[in-house]
């Protein structure tokens, strides 16, 4: 049946021409959303099925986006990346996704293989790549982007990381803790989790305090490494009254096993998250995080993605803002 499905019965029940038919399937990103949808609402409906290769060979185009992600395994990157394939899709892009495990050789060699499969545009996530694969992507003669942080070597569309956990930070210190420890995720290559471990240096410096060493502990990003995390925390002759958790899963686990171990949350400690992950809300109690809008995030990294395969200039670094969500799981102080 797909093989009986023109281009001319496509633009006859969409209501246009069959030049818009082609524009809207070679290049989406020059015709009016409304006219894109109408079009792809009468693709969907005949199931047509376009020569790809010759679209791409028409256009110079193979309307896909690769997006090179840390890890496939985090609902965090799961819905930015949700976002981004959602606007993409309405715009006629499909999005190709991978992931490398923070490991940037791997990077590389994903980045390199989707280069050669013709994308039209790349999306990797932070500022910590491979001295290669910058120089790779500078060479590259079409748009690639980083979101989660901003470098200035790329467009950039994230979050001020230092600032995210200096306000987490300052909110236990509003509650009157001293001894505050953190629970961070790796910070080999990962520039996110290094930027808020600093954010919470800074936040103690400016109220005369240091983090001590001996009350931050680098984890995997889950609920494990949250559950060890406070296990080495409470160890120390002198433990926290709060922690600091570099996402909402190492909180969550911090959480549950402090309540394993019989202390209570946030009578004699308090603990935040950051990501406003959905547990957050769910467990008992509530989990204080910051919210990283993440599916703005992903919209509006797709649309800049847009923009720039249509040769539009974009903003070189967008800062997204971000709140303190407070919940149970923080309180005053113990005296």
């Amino acid at each position: 049946m797909n093989q009986r499905i023109t281009i001319e019965d496509v633009a006859r029940v969409a209501g246009v021409s069959t030049a818009t038919v082609s524009r809207v399937l070679s290049k989406p990103e020059v015709v009016r959303a409304s006219t894109r949808e109408q079009v792809m609402s009468a693709v969907r409906q005949l199931d047509y099925q376009p020569d790809a290769a010759a679209r791409a060979l028409a256009s110079g185009r193979t309307h896909t986006v690769g997006c090179v992600i840390p890890t496939l395994d985090h609902a965090i990157f799961a819905r930015s990346t949700q976002a981004m394939q959602t606007t993409l899709a309405r715009a006629g892009y499909q999005l190709l996704v991978a992931s490398h495990d923070y490991d940037p050789a791997i990077e590389f060699e994903v980045v390199r293989v989707l280069q050669q499969r013709g994308v039209d545009a790349l999306v990797l996530v932070g500022t910590d790549h491979a001295p290669g694969l910058w120089k790779a992507l500078q060479a590259w003669e079409k748009p690639s982007l980083l979101t989660w942080s901003c470098d200035a070597r790329l467009p950039s569309i994230g979050f001020d990381n230092e600032a995210a956990a200096r306000l987490a930070t300052e909110h236990l210190l509003g509650l009157g803790h001293r001894r505050i420890g953190v629970i961070s995720g790796l910070t080999s290559h990962n520039d996110r989790a290094r930027s808020r471990i600093e954010g919470v240096r800074q936040a103690l410096k400016k109220a005369g305090l240091k983090l001590s060493p001996n009350l931050l502990t680098e984890q995997v990003f889950n609920l494990d490494g949250g559950r060890s995390g406070l296990r080495a925390l409470m160890a120390v002759r002198q433990p926290p009254t709060a922690i600091f958790c570099g996402n909402d899963l190492l909180a969550t686990g911090a959480l549950l096993e402090a309540q394993r171990m019989g202390i209570k949350v946030p009578r004699q400690l308090s603990i935040c998250g950051i990501d406003n992950h959905e547990l957050s809300a769910a467990i008992n109690p509530g989990l204080t995080t910051i919210h990283l809008p993440t599916q703005d995030l992903g919209h509006i990294t797709a649309n800049a993605v847009l923009s720039a395969i249509a040769g539009e200039a974009i903003a070189a670094q967008s800062l997204l803002p971000f709140e303190l969500v407070v919940r149970g799981s923080t309180g005053a102080a113990p005296k």
